[in-house]
């Protein structure tokens, strides 16, 4: 789905968040990311396939990972 050079991470990636935006849509609260994952402002997403990732704050995922 991404067409920048150094392709974003995927859907299924821990750092699927650091993909570029390509909509966002403030007043709603909401933006689409290139790989397919709306992000909340609330930090939920909603994946491609349909799955829902529960709001989470602190420290990003892929920081704790490394």
């Amino acid at each position: 789905m991404c067409q920048h050079q150094n392709p974003c991470p995927t859907a299924e990636a821990v750092d699927r968040e650091a993909a570029r935006i390509v909509a966002t849509f403030p007043e709603q609260g909401w933006s689409l990311l290139c790989n397919g994952v709306i992000v909340f402002e609330d930090t939920g997403e909603l994946l491609p396939d349909g799955r829902l990732i529960e709001p989470h704050r602190g420290p990003a995922r892929h920081a704790l990972a490394a």
